[in-house]
């Protein structure tokens, strides 16, 4: 039996073999989804431009050259420099890593939370459904930048402080979402019987409610990726992210502003960027709503 059929068998043999199926389903029907792919191909991108960055930059991100600043796109610089003569094509490169590492911080601190948050709401109910939920529902009160600017604003300005303050405010629909799954799966049969087997809440909770409710999590993760970048950019932007010297592309944008007529590539360059990233995770978001998303199919 080939690879392919063995994947993709109506009967398979182990639990081992009926995942790797699952999974390879999934990658034919995400790849059939040209646009998923292109942003898949943008995404992937960012991960390599992240981890080649100090090989792939033709200068270090920080050098100043007074002498050279403000200088057109030309063969010495691909993409211009900037106010102080740094060459922008190597702080985008080394940009990508810091939004990686903005994204996958956020991804993996508020994610979680807001899963377990919604689970073990949607599967006690009473008054810690209740509690829990009032204070989800106070958090999504807010917009998601007005709040994680008035985190910054009491923690102080800084990258670390800014992702923080996003993963504060980014957990809230996780928990919403978690929750609707679980309330689905609260009276199922096999939760009934696990429960008379014995199972203590926290087993249930982990080990048949939160498995379930996973997909409808990473896809809204997927889709919110986008919402991340731009929210750190912002920061950013108003000088609460990121600081000077590091090259973060709301900060580069923030400085180029200033130019935006005359020498418009100092701006622009980092807006790009920004805007090609985000349309990336989005086009990526919605083919793995596709194929996730039980609901979608």
């Amino acid at each position: 039996m080939s690879a392919r059929g063995w994947l993709l068998s109506d009967a398979p043999t182990s639990r081992w073999q009926a995942r790797a199926g699952r999974a390879y389903a999934g990658w034919l029907a995400l790849s059939r989804n040209r646009l998923a792919m292109v942003g898949l191909a943008i995404v992937g991108g960012l991960v390599v431009v992240a981890a080649l960055a100090p090989w792939l930059a033709p200068y270090p991100p920080d050098l100043t050259d007074l002498g050279a600043r403000l200088r057109p796109p030309s063969a010495a610089h691909w993409l211009g420099t900037d106010e102080m003569g740094r060459d922008i094509l190597s702080r985008l490169l080394h940009g990508a890593r810091l939004t990686l590492w903005i994204v996958a911080v956020v991804a993996v601190t508020a994610a979680p939370a807001g899963l377990v948050i919604g689970t073990v709401a949607g599967q006690a109910g009473g008054w810690l459904d209740t509690v829990l939920m009032r204070l989800t529902d106070v958090f999504l009160a807010f917009p998601k930048l007005i709040l994680a600017l008035a985190f910054v604003a009491a923690l102080g300005p800084g990258i670390e402080n800014a992702v923080l303050a996003i993963a504060l405010t980014s957990w809230p629909p996780y928990a919403r979402v978690a929750r609707a799954e679980a309330l689905t799966l609260r009276h199922a049969d096999y939760i009934a019987a696990a429960r008379l087997y014995g199972a203590s809440p926290a087993r249930i909770v982990l080990g048949h409610v939160v498995p379930m409710c996973l997909p409808s999590v990473v896809v809204r993760v997927s889709l919110d990726m986008a919402g991340m970048i731009l929210a750190a950019a912002g920061l950013g932007f108003l000088g609460l992210g990121a600081q000077p010297p590091m090259p973060e592309w709301g900060a580069m944008v923030s400085t180029g502003r200033r130019f935006i007529l005359e020498q418009w590539w100092v701006a622009a360059m980092p807006g790009l960027a920004i805007f090609t990233v985000s349309l990336g995770f989005n086009l990526l978001g919605d083919g793995l709503r596709d194929v996730l998303d039980p609901r979608g199919r």
